[in-house]
């Protein structure tokens, strides 16, 4: 990794640069053999994993204390793991890459991250915040083609812009109040996608439940029963069926070229869900109502054991059985059904086959109802594009702040970060 690959606005920093391990201990973490089943009795020490990540995803948590697991003394003694002090500066480096904290504690860390303990040239936030800094640079570098990965070789490398530390602490201070301010703003944001999402659901919901439409059953709707996909996926590079997962739901046009593939042989024992334009996918594990139909250019995928395959009646639109797996009456009848899950929530098939709803009668209104709900849908799209698209400005601007802060682009003394913000209003 060179200087100008990663993080290439550092060079534009007023003050000297340096690696960050020069001026910090840099570490790591491990993981005790789990085949000792001695080193997991008795766990004291707050151990940081990948299953913490998630506190650290929307970047507002600074400081970690928390931790979903524990570790042993004793697991400790016998492992590469150590026990790093408070305000030791972590950064993930796999899997999920450049999310980063202050331990609130004396705590140790999986091989996934890469942890500095800070000298006496460095202050802890000011390094955390200027990690926040690189994190794109962090993302965009990674390598890896099942998981992404920052090597520790590339982790020795990374280099700070290094100002005297009262400046660091001012710096520090200032981004505290300025990225806090805009936080509550992007979790404004998220509120207003949250109900916009919401009101479409509720409108779609209350726009199927007429009067003039018939109760049905889901299995009524459909050409075959719902099925679901591959139960162990075995990936391959270059020739293979195109594998859909859960997250691919999210977005699936165009995304024929970037989806993993499968073998031809693998696919072919999961004939039945092989895909076809305009069959109806589902998420059913975990997450419920997610959905997509399937593209012309995705015939012929395959999908996942959490996805299922549900293939509209041939005088039944896709558009509007899809607009249905939205709905509140659908996330209702789910929850009833995985109510006894203790694990993942996980919808069985014939459930989902005997879930009810109401349906136009005709094949006019089916037609006058799709109508309506395109209208819904253009319109609840269009708040959540704009919330979303005032989400991504302000994080951008929160970025940019950063690193302006960092490198010395202006005296956070005199400063406020309030011009980042304009145009974005509460």
């Amino acid at each position: 990794m060179t200087r100008s690959r990663l993080a290439p606005w550092i060079s534009a920093s007023r003050w000297p640069t340096a690696p960050i391990r020069l001026v910090a201990r840099l570490g790591s973490g491990h993981t005790p053999s789990r085949s000792k089943p001695e080193y997991w009795e008795n766990c004291t020490v707050p151990w940081i994993t990948l299953a913490d990540v998630w506190q650290l995803r929307d970047g507002r948590t600074t400081v970690i204390t928390d931790t979903k697991e524990k570790v042993s003394p004793l697991g400790l003694a016998n492992s590469a793991a150590v026990k790093h002090p408070a305000g030791t500066v972590i950064l993930s480096r796999t899997a999920s890459v450049g999310f980063s904290a202050i331990m609130g504690q004396d705590m140790a860390t999986s091989q996934d991250f890469a942890t500095w303990t800070c000298g006496p040239k460095l202050e802890p936030r000011y390094l955390l915040h200027a990690l926040r800094g690189m994190t794109p640079d962090l993302e965009r570098v990674a390598t890896g083609s099942t998981h992404k990965t920052i090597y520790m070789p590339d982790i020795e490398q990374l280099r700070v812009p290094l100002p005297p530390l009262e400046e660091q602490r001012r710096i520090a201070d200032f981004l505290d109040a300025e990225t806090a301010r805009i936080d509550k703003l992007v979790a404004l944001r998220d509120r207003q996608i949250r109900l916009a999402q919401e009101g479409r659901a509720s409108s779609l919901n209350h726009t199927f439940k007429r009067e003039t439409h018939s109760a049905t059953r889901l299995k009524h709707l459909l050409a075959t029963r719902p099925r679901y996909g591959v139960l162990v996926p075995q990936f391959v590079e270059g020739d293979g069926v195109r594998f859909i997962r859960v997250n691919d739901l999210l977005d699936l046009s165009g995304r024929a070229n970037s989806l993993r593939r499968i073998p031809h042989t693998l696919s072919s024992q999961y004939a039945r869900t092989i895909t076809r334009p305009g069959d109806v996918l589902l998420s059913v594990v975990g997450t419920m109502g997610r959905s997509a139909i399937v593209p012309p250019e995705l015939e012929g995928a395959n999908i996942a054991r959490a996805v299922a395959s549900l293939r509209p009646a041939t005088d039944v639109s896709a558009e509007l059985v899809a607009a249905w797996l939205t709905t509140p009456d659908f996330i209702r009848q789910a929850v009833i059904a995985t109510s006894s899950d203790t694990a993942q929530p996980t919808l069985g098939m014939e459930d989902l086959a005997n879930f009810r709803l109401s349906w136009p009668s005709s094949p006019s209104a089916q037609r006058d109802l799709l109508h309506e709900v395109r209208a819904i849908q253009r319109h609840g799209n269009r708040l959540v594009r704009a919330f979303q698209a005032q989400s991504r400005l302000l994080a951008e601007r929160r970025q940019a702040l950063i690193t302006a802060a960092v490198t010395g682009q202006f005296d956070v003394t005199t400063a406020s970060g309030r011009n980042v913000t304009e145009g974005v209003t509460a």
